[in-house]
């Protein structure tokens, strides 16, 4: 047994040290190795394997203890700032006017000039209707009024009244010689009257002169009758012409329906009319709305409602422009409280020239409510928002310690820290997503 021993110690000290399996091969495929040398390589085989056993499970038991290696981190200080303090409520902007347009008769649609995006001024042709038919009824007016102006003419010559001028009973001649031998015949009459009280003249000579002013007097209310009949064929002839005039103006104006015009400026938001359609006043071809200035509609509190006042500026943000402010005046406030809310309704006009907000986006309005209170401001980066709960890392004596606090306004690229940071404290500004509660870090 020592010599089995003492050969096997001896094979196994030629191997490398590591290569087990050659050592056990080599071994076992001795020819002098017997039965009890095998008995005693197994047990060296199971001392072995133990310690290596036990040796890993040290292993195990010493890397619970590591410690996590340090973070690099970049700080800065949480600054305390007058800070204005402003009321915010949201609303939808929405445009200054807005309106469909519609045409004002039936047609169909030959032309169109606009398309969804255009940009149109007052004024502008949207749509053009076939206008043949409104063409030849302007013709056809034309017609007739000007027949009935020959007609007017006729009727002003027979009574000497020319266009424009006053109708006078005594300025026509047939009524003006009629009554000038009227007036001739009544004055011989009273002489004669005179004259057969004193004999001078004789009852038939009498009789005579007022059978004649007699008949004088029937031609002059002839006259005057013809007269009248003449004036009041004019005045028919009048109307006549005026009624022909509005239905010529009628005419002209359908023929005008025919173009479709936008009423204000603004941009084509919808089209809705397409080449060869049939449209009719109900028809709705385009909708047109002005962008500038844009309106947003917000409710104050009960409690804002003093620092509210026409005129006051307002700062609007989106979330398309998050970092950038656009100007406003509050331009109506309602004279009622909500009662069930107890908010106040408060419009704002929002300057948009160069056409960077859009009618249907969700809008922030700000409105200065005080004077500026000091407030602490960190930049935005340091803040670290996850299921709604804020968290601010404060770096001191080389560990990060977890702060939840409460945001409030921004302020650029800084955020105004209602609580949980103090003024001076440091902050970590990078890898704020890789840091926990009593971590280690290295700035």
């Amino acid at each position: 047994m020592a010599s089995a021993a003492r050969l096997l110690s001896e094979k196994m000290t030629n191997f490398p040290a590591g290569n087990f399996q050659e050592r056990i091969r080599s071994v076992l495929s001795h020819k002098t190795i017997s039965l009890l040398a095998l008995s005693v390589l197994l047990a060296l085989v199971l001392v072995l394997a133990s310690a290596c056993g036990g040796s890993k499970a040290n292993v195990r038991q010493e890397q619970p203890n590591a410690q996590p290696a340090a973070v690099d981190v970049t700080t800065a200080t949480a600054i305390i700032r007058e800070l204005p303090q402003y009321f915010e409520a949201t609303g939808s902007l929405t445009g200054d006017e807005q309106t469909d347009v519609m045409p004002s008769i039936a047609g169909k649609v030959v032309a169109i000039g606009v398309d969804m995006g255009s940009y149109v001024k007052r004024g502008q042709m949207i749509v053009r209707l076939d206008d043949v038919d409104s063409k030849l009824r302007v013709q056809q007016q034309q017609a007739q009024l000007d027949q009935m102006k020959a007609s007017l003419r006729q009727a002003e010559e027979k009574v000497g009244v020319r266009p424009g001028q006053s109708f006078d009973l005594n300025k026509i001649p047939e009524v003006s010689n009629a009554k000038v031998a009227l007036d001739l015949a009544e004055k011989n009459l009273r002489r004669s009257e005179k004259l057969i009280e004193s004999g001078d003249v004789s009852r038939a000579q009498y009789d005579q002169q007022r059978a004649q002013r007699d008949q004088l007097l029937q031609v002059y209310e002839a006259a005057l009758s013809l007269a009248r009949q003449n004036y009041a064929a004019v005045m028919t002839a009048r109307a006549n012409v005026a009624s022909a005039e509005s239905q010529l103006n009628l005419a002209r104006r359908s023929l005008s329906y025919a173009l479709v015009y936008s009423p204000i400026d603004g941009f084509i938001t919808e089209r809705n009319a397409d080449l060869g359609e049939y449209v009719s006043p109900t028809s709705k071809v385009a909708t047109v709305v002005r962008i500038n200035p844009l309106r947003v509609r917000i409710d104050i509190p009960e409690q804002a409602i003093p620092a509210i006042s026409v005129g006051q500026s307002v700062s609007v943000t989106t979330s398309a422009w998050p970092d950038k402010n656009f100007g406003g005046r509050i331009a109506r406030v309602s004279p009622n409280v909500t009662p069930t809310s107890r908010t106040l309704t408060v419009e704002a006009e929002i300057e948009n020239s160069n056409g960077a907000l859009k009618p249907g986006q969700f809008a922030t309005v700000r409105i200065l409510q005080s004077r500026a209170q000091p407030a602490v401001l960190v930049p935005a980066r340091a803040v670290r928002t996850e299921s709604g709960v804020s968290r601010v890392f404060v770096i001191k004596d080389g560990h990060a310690q977890e702060r939840v606090v409460q945001l409030g306004q921004t302020e650029g690229d800084l955020m105004q820290i209602k609580n949980g940071v103090a003024g001076d404290e440091q902050v970590a500004t990078s890898n704020v997503d890789q840091l926990a509660d009593g971590m280690a870090v290295r700035q």
